[in-house]
């Protein structure tokens, strides 16, 4: 009889084992969810006030196209200060200091949501390179290498952070993190960024997918490669475009 006790009671010891990693994992999930959809309130909001600063200076140049320099900085300011302030929200997270789970998944999103954009940029260049030279020239200003150069900056910076994060507080990147959490805390507002943030979720899973898979099969690489080449061929031939038509 108390051998069949034990017996049972070891039993109940392994299925309430069981019981409890199961429970964990399922938090540990909901926490990841959770996570992800802050992020992508934070990014939601973030892309709205920065789209503000970039209307402002659309109508300060008066509708004259941006140069690629002039792209590219804006591009690179906006996806520093985007990493700066989610390095602020981790820190709001997670307390004082980043775990390293929480640190592993930012990095991750960051790094999907900047290869998304990039993969963005590389199909409309493709479905513009098949309407013709016309409107290849409204969309010159796409650099593969440019484009690398800046989601590599914008990473090794949110590295920079974890050993520095005394440096991320700035009165810049405080504006945006102590805005952000005003319109969030908005009714009508944040309730809006908190539907994005939960597509953005979706969007984010699926991404994620495709965005391991595009790196592991190098073609971003592959294809700035190529790109350089054909730039320097396009050099070697002496010719521009004003030349050719002449």
């Amino acid at each position: 009889m108390n051998v069949k006790n034990k017996e049972f009671l070891g039993m109940d010891n392994q299925s309430l084992h069981g019981w409890n990693l199961m429970k964990k994992n399922e938090f540990y999930d909901m926490e990841l969810l959770n996570f992800i959809f802050r992020l992508g309130v934070v990014f939601a909001i973030f892309g709205f006030l920065f789209g503000l600063f970039e209307l402002g200076l659309a109508l300060l140049n008066a509708g004259r196209k941006k140069t690629t320099l002039e792209e590219y900085t804006i591009k690179l300011v906006k996806y520093l200060f985007l990493v700066d302030v989610t390095f602020l929200f981790c820190m709001d997270i997670s307390g004082e200091e980043i775990s390293q789970y929480n640190l592993v998944v930012t990095t991750l999103v960051l790094l999907t949501y900047f290869v998304g954009k990039l993969q963005n940029k590389q199909q409309q260049q493709a479905m513009f390179n098949m309407m013709g030279n016309g409107m290849m020239r409204s969309f010159s200003n796409f650099n593969l290498k440019a484009e690398i150069g800046v989601i590599s900056m914008a990473i090794a910076l949110f590295i920079f952070f974890v050993f520095q994060p005394e440096l991320a507080s700035n009165p810049a990147s405080l504006w945006f993190h102590e805005s952000i959490l005003n319109i969030e805390d908005t009714p009508v507002f944040g309730f809006i960024f908190k539907i994005i943030g939960f597509f953005f979720l979706i969007n984010m899973i699926f991404k994620m997918i495709n965005a391991f898979a595009y790196l592991i099969s190098g073609k971003a690489f592959i294809q700035a490669r190529s790109g350089f080449g054909k730039m320097n061929n396009k050099k070697d031939d002496g010719f521009d475009d004003f030349e050719e038509i002449q």
